[in-house]
């Protein structure tokens, strides 16, 4: 039984992965589609996400077998939790990913605006806190988990700074009034990945140590 339940186990961690490389490669894409105005690599976005969807569904129904025939208990059955849990927030990210896309193929038909220089910089840090959180929860590592999700903050100040950039930019250019709100809905998306990656983070953490940190920051910084 256990040799079994093992090899579900590192199947399961196969799916997730999976999961984890179409999602990042569909953000990454999102991105460039808004830096470059490039509409046929937002569409290519857009219509890949039902691919995501079904990975999504697969990866709860390996769960629910899982628990259904071996019944895990406490570690193994945690980790099944979590993963049905960051399941769902790795779909919510490529459902971000399909928004910024969506933004992208705005901003292509309509007069360019300057793009805040924060917005590469947000990006990879989003990106990175999603890849580091799903590393942390394979190894059940709860520094790097921790790392993660003091990464939001600085996410967060980047999301206030663009929002500052972008106000003084309609301000000043308000003939681009369209691409500027567009772009500031792109920044919001980024930070709502980071919040994603930080619960899946914080998953990571009751996983090892049995405690949830939700709703709970400080506590993640005193572990």
């Amino acid at each position: 039984m256990t040799m079994h339940l093992m090899r579900e186990l590192e199947q399961l961690k196969r799916r997730i992965f999976s999961v984890v490389a179409m999602v990042e490669d569909n953000l990454s894409l999102a991105v460039k589609a808004v830096q470059e105005r490039d509409r046929s690599s937002a569409l290519r976005v857009i219509e890949s996400d039902t691919e995501i969807d079904h990975a999504e569904v697969d990866v709860e129904e390996e769960c629910l077998k899982i628990l259904a025939l071996y019944q895990p208990v406490a570690r193994d059955l945690r980790f099944l939790v979590a993963v049905l849990k960051l399941n769902n927030d790795l779909e919510r990210i490529g459902d971000l990913a399909v928004n910024i896309a969506e933004r992208a193929v705005f901003l292509h038909a309509i007069p360019a605006a300057p793009i805040p220089s924060e917005l590469d910089s947000m990006a990879r840090k989003a990106t990175q806190m999603m890849k580091r959180s799903i590393d942390a929860l394979v190894g059940s590592d709860v520094e790097t988990a921790t790392e993660v999700c003091k990464a939001d903050d600085e996410v967060d100040a980047i999301n206030r700074i663009m929002y500052e950039q972008i106000k003084a930019a309609i301000r000043e250019h308000p003939e681009h009034l369209d691409a500027l709100i567009h772009l500031l809905a792109v920044s919001k998306c980024l930070e709502r990945v980071a919040d994603h990656a930080t619960n899946i983070a914080e998953d990571v953490i009751y996983l090892v140590n049995g405690h949830i940190v939700r709703h709970g920051r400080d506590v993640v910084s005193q572990r």
